[in-house]
């Protein structure tokens, strides 16, 4: 039980941990949403968005998470606005928004080189070097997000299934959207720093993706996804101690690591249920038979 117990003996260890677990349910209960929504590269496009304001921000002297969030919260809302377009998907709208809003930041980055070392962390992340403000961010952001998604419930759930019919029923779609994206542009500026803009999309779509394989409940694939999440991050943390490994892609590579398992799994088990289902099929069809013979 040694590796077990001899991580927790350095400060960095416990709370990368903290943080990672806590990123990972966070993700994972916001990546329900985004992966039934159809809408997986969101989180990839909203965090590469998200990045401009973080330069921005560190530019002029803004706080971070001030100036990120209110750029954050701004693109998710045009990336909403654009992809209601019928002419436009929300595949184009999220390439139109982020890939500029990206490019913007790379642009400051390259004016301002001192900057440099500081966006490499927001780039590949940096777990390891989290601080108490950003593990408060974080709890912050996930308490929010579990009492939104509890009371409102059932106007989400109607809003991410079918939003024409939500309307005619009463349900503000546009409100419960725009309250969405403002719920994924926190979770992206909270995971930011942890985890890095190259790695949250994958953290927010491999634990839904895994729920979803397990289970058709929505309700259930809410609690599966966030437990996945935050296994996925202790796990993580656990082998990247271990194999000396960038924090942030281990994380990644052990969620990854559940897919493939989950996926081998559930299509062994439902082969199997086919293959009974076509034995009581032919079992029933072979006694049809011999009443008709008789």
């Amino acid at each position: 039980m040694n590796w077990l117990t001899e991580p927790w003996q350095y400060e960095f260890f416990r709370n990368g941990l903290a943080a990672g677990v806590m990123a990972g349910a966070l993700c994972g209960l916001v990546g329900v949403y985004v992966v039934l929504r159809r809408m997986s590269y969101i989180g990839h496009g909203l965090s590469h968005a998200i990045f401009g304001g973080a330069a921005a921000s560190y530019v002029i002297g803004v706080n971070f998470y001030i100036g990120a969030g209110l750029w954050g919260l701004v693109s998710a809302l045009l990336i909403n606005a654009v992809a209601r377009r019928r002419k436009i998907g929300a595949d184009a709208a999220i390439g139109i928004v982020t890939t500029a809003s990206f490019a913007f930041g790379v642009v400051l980055i390259s004016r301002y080189h001192e900057f440099t070392q500081n966006f490499e962390a927001a780039l590949f992340g940096n777990i390891l070097g989290v601080t108490a403000e950003q593990l408060w961010v974080l709890l912050g952001v996930m308490l929010f997000t579990v009492g939104a998604v509890f009371l409102r419930y059932r106007q989400l759930l109607f809003a991410t299934f079918d939003p024409e019919i939500a309307d005619a029923y009463g349900v503000n779609v546009r409100w419960n959207d725009s309250l969405f994206a403002f719920i994924l542009a926190a979770t992206v500026i909270a995971t930011m720093q942890v985890l890095g803009v190259t790695l949250i999309a994958a953290v927010i779509v491999i634990p839904a993706i895994v729920g979803r394989l397990v289970t058709d409940s929505f309700g259930k694939m809410l609690v599966l996804a966030t437990l996945v999440g935050a296994a996925c991050g202790f796990g993580g943390m656990y082998v990247s101690f271990w194999v000396d490994g960038a924090s942030g892609a281990t994380i990644v590579l052990f969620a990854s690591a559940v897919f493939v398992v989950v996926y081998a799994a559930t299509a062994v088990l439902n082969r199997r249920r086919l293959a009974d289902l076509s034995d009581d099929h032919d079992a029933g069809l072979g006694g049809r038979t011999v009443v008709r013979s008789g």
